[in-house]
């Protein structure tokens, strides 16, 4: 079993010394890896026909990629994954090679999550057609571990047009590990048949017992079961003592899951530092 962090993005701020010491703290507290959201933009909620996300563009996110990057230049044995990355809109070849060289230069300390996302207004603005991101990102993924484990490929679907060439160079992993988020039934469907793992929503076991039921049944269908799948809650930091966060991973571990991350966000929690001591305090509580 593996507990990780879900990086704060929102609430943390810019200073790269702080990033420097979050990292190198979580890991010296024994944290296994380091999750962290995606955003590429922001929308103004004065904008023409208004924004009702809950994000705006006054909300920082750090890109995943470079963020991950840096954090592995300073720590040693931190892993990392996106939780998750907006794979749709997004170049498939562009994070082909993005993915790899994070994993070559971390030697294997990746896994990539992906999903389909809900801000119309970044597809808009990056290119990429909204309404047909479900069935893009499933080609997607097989391109993806192609691209990770074929020297060179020729590709032409109704979005990809790759001609005999391939990128170098390929990942440690071959292939890096997909996990998929999400809690849709046609995300539950798509987990079972080609995902690694799954990122639930779902805050408890208990919460999550009607998906469960789902993914087991989409699992069946492919000839997989629960054992064959990483699932990866998150814990919130906010929701209870030591004793019932203890429950929680219990219970989800029942359940077969083998990752968390903690998440500090949305506590109350206004600097670096206090997220940081949050972390000193679960970990001393909960253990990790």
């Amino acid at each position: 079993m593996q507990i990780g962090v879900v990086f704060p993005q929102t609430e943390f701020g810019n200073d790269p010394a702080a990033l420097r010491d979050y990292a190198q703290t979580v890991e010296a507290l024994g944290y296994t890896h380091v999750l962290a959201y995606d955003h590429v933009l922001g929308a103004n909620p004065d904008r023409p026909g208004g924004w009702h996300g809950p994000y705006t563009h006054l909300t920082p996110f750090h890109e995943p990629f470079l963020l991950f990057s840096y954090m592995a230049a300073v720590t040693t044995r931190l892993s990392f994954i996106t939780g998750i990355l907006i794979l749709p809109q997004r170049q498939t070849a562009l994070v082909a090679k993005q993915a790899a060289t994070l994993d070559v230069l971390t030697g294997g300390r990746f896994r990539l999550g992906v999903g389909v996302g809900w801000n119309e207004v970044e597809y808009e603005a990056l290119g990429e057609d909204f309404h047909t991101r479900g069935r893009r990102s499933e080609a997607q993924i097989a391109l993806l571990r192609r691209l990770w484990t074929e020297p060179l490929l020729t590709v032409h679907d109704a979005w990809h047009d790759i001609s005999d060439a391939g990128i170098n160079p390929l990942p440690v992993q071959q292939p890096i590990p997909l996990w998929l988020g999400g809690h849709a039934d046609v995300v539950l469907e798509r987990v079972a048949r080609l995902g690694d793992g799954w990122l639930p929503n779902h805050r408890t076991a208990q919460d999550a017992a009607g998906a469960l039921a789902k993914l087991d049944g989409y699992l069946a269908q492919q000839g997989r079961t629960r054992g064959d799948l990483g699932i990866e809650p998150r814990l919130h930091y906010k929701d209870g003592d030591a004793d019932y966060q203890q429950r929680v991973i219990a219970d989800w571990h029942a359940a077969g899951a083998n990752y968390f991350s903690v998440n500090t966000m949305a506590c109350g929690l206004t600097t670096p530092a206090q997220h940081i001591h949050a972390l000193e305090r679960f970990a001393e509580a909960v253990g990790v």
